[in-house]
């Protein structure tokens, strides 16, 4: 059986070194290759915009005028307190409207977050957002410094993930490459920890509230 420590540590390689909270994500890279950057040290928008080996995980049209971008980690307390108490109302006012598109890229800092990031991926498409969403409002379940798989089961099982998917899961190298690639592309843009979102392209770091939120997005959204 694979050690879940090595599988995992491809993950933590990409920055997190084995370390617990929402800012040791590891320094901002300067981007080797392309032009990841623009003069001024931000995002190329297309290149921001590029899904990775995996996909992107995206709520909202297609067309909405705003996109937004969150990078999150699911130990980070801070991006538990932005999904429990500001999420909600962005998403019945700002993403169900079509007045934005959210996409999520995991950012996982710490061993328990990137074995979370590997279940939430094995996630049917239309389970994903679901069982995101029950990993960062129950953390205190099943978030610990050491990996514990069977704390980590009972919350993907809330979602109908059968023991055998989840161990399966744990298990694939192919999911455990393509976050460490996330992980990586997001250090390259400047995420050095969480939650970090890019509105339109623009870059803040924190618990945003919803009045900031919108207030970044003016009125693009009119």
């Amino acid at each position: 059986m694979l050690d879940r420590r090595v599988f995992i540590s491809g993950i933590l390689a990409a920055g997190t070194a084995g370390l617990t909270g929402c800012g040791s994500g590891g320094s901002p890279r300067k981007a080797a290759e392309g032009a990841l950057l623009l003069a001024d040290g931000t995002p190329n928008p297309e290149e921001l915009m590029k899904a990775g080996p995996l996909g992107d995980k995206v709520l909202g049209s297609p067309g909405a005028p705003v996109t937004i971008i969150e990078y999150a980690s699911l130990t980070c307390p801070h991006c538990h307190k932005f999904h429990l108490t500001t999420f909600p109302r962005i998403k019945k006012e700002l993403i169900d409207t079509g007045k934005i598109r959210y996409i999520v890229r995991e950012f996982p800092i710490g061993r328990t977050a990137a074995a979370a990031a590997v279940v939430t991926r094995c996630a049917p498409d239309k389970d994903y957002f679901t069982l995101f969403d029950k990993f960062l409002t129950q953390q205190s379940k099943w978030t610990s410094q050491e990996v514990r798989p069977d704390a980590l089961y009972k919350i993907a099982a809330q979602t109908g993930m059968s023991r055998a998917a989840f161990d399966s899961c744990m298990a694939n190298q192919e999911i455990n490459e393509g976050l460490v690639w996330v992980k990586q592309r997001g250090r390259d843009f400047g995420v050095s920890g969480t939650p970090t979102f890019f509105v339109n392209g623009k870059k803040s770091r924190g618990a945003l509230t919803f009045e900031q939120i919108k207030a970044m997005i003016g009125s693009q959204t009119s």
